[in-house]
């Protein structure tokens, strides 16, 4: 490893003051390989020869390029599948009836990477609403590239094997050279903004259903707190939130409760009020 004890610290305590991301020490390979790339694209021989200039000269565009390497970004088509299994079986059986009225519901993907999260929710949405019914999903994401990536919507052959069913490629796809590029059909409906959940959140709309998944395992426990008493406020009354399968509100944040959903789990307010929608600019 070339980062000294220093480098790493700076590195680390950028990314938490940043994104509140905790990088302890052990991860110094990870920091090692994510910023190789950066290294290299600004020509130089190291990792510790381009932290030390960005500590010489430090900048926004720096930090933000050092913040987005650290940003984890694992993801996949229907990932972990039961969520979404849940959210056919349990959750709009529920919701449906008390939406009637303007027969449309609100999805919010934080954290949602590269796409493959809100492009998932909006199949599952097409192929399971009655006629006559509309959504909206704002996808988040603390990374301007990889919400670049997902904007686009271009994926490759690799990236669309990864848990994607053949049917919904056919349907949902459409050929793009080599890759793969989503139908506008699937994309009009998907809103995608930078947001950083570590941080006051803008003034959002209520949502019907949140998908918060995999997020939480990379804050501290006061941050957890934080980033969840932020989501309850942009949750309707009966909303749902799903978290991945190693995270919990519970000990956190007590006015969720767990419900069963299916072979899954997810979290309901305790009957809390929450804020009204204001602000909301409509698909991008």
């Amino acid at each position: 490893m070339s980062l000294t004890a220093q480098e790493f610290t700076y590195v680390s305590d950028l990314v938490r003051r940043h994104s509140a991301i905790v990088l302890e020490t052990g991860k110094e390979y990870l920091v090692e390989a994510r910023l190789l790339p950066l290294a290299r694209e600004a020509g130089l021989s190291s990792v510790s020869e381009f932290v030390s200039r960005a500590q010489q000269l430090p900048g926004p565009d720096t930090h933000e390029k050092i913040v987005d390497a650290l940003t984890t970004n694992e993801t996949s088509w229907f990932r972990d599948n039961e969520p979404f299994q849940a959210l056919t079986t349990k959750v709009l059986p529920d919701l449906l009836p008390t939406r009637s009225a303007n027969r449309t519901l609100r999805i919010w993907s934080a954290a949602c990477s590269s796409g493959q999260e809100p492009y998932s929710l909006a199949m599952v949405l097409q192929e399971s609403l009655p006629a006559g019914w509309s959504y909206e999903i704002l996808a988040t994401d603390l990374s301007q590239e990889m919400l670049a990536r997902a904007q686009a919507g271009r994926f490759t052959q690799l990236e669309v094997n990864r848990g994607l069913p053949a049917n919904m490629l056919v349907r949902h796809f459409e050929r793009d050279g080599t890759n793969w590029k989503v139908t506008p059909g699937l994309r009009k409906n998907i809103t995608f903004r930078r947001l950083n959940l570590a941080a006051p959140l803008p003034p959002l709309p209520q949502f019907d259903v949140v998908f918060l998944r995999n997020v939480l395992i990379y804050f501290d426990v006061e941050t957890k707190r934080q980033v969840l008493g932020r989501v309850s406020a942009t949750m309707r009354p009966d909303a749902w939130l799903f978290l991945g399968s190693a995270e919990t509100t519970i000990g956190i944040d007590e006015r969720f409760e767990r419900i069963a959903a299916g072979r899954s789990s997810a979290y309901r307010l305790r009957g809390g009020k929450t804020t009204q929608p204001v602000g909301f600019s409509g698909k991008g």
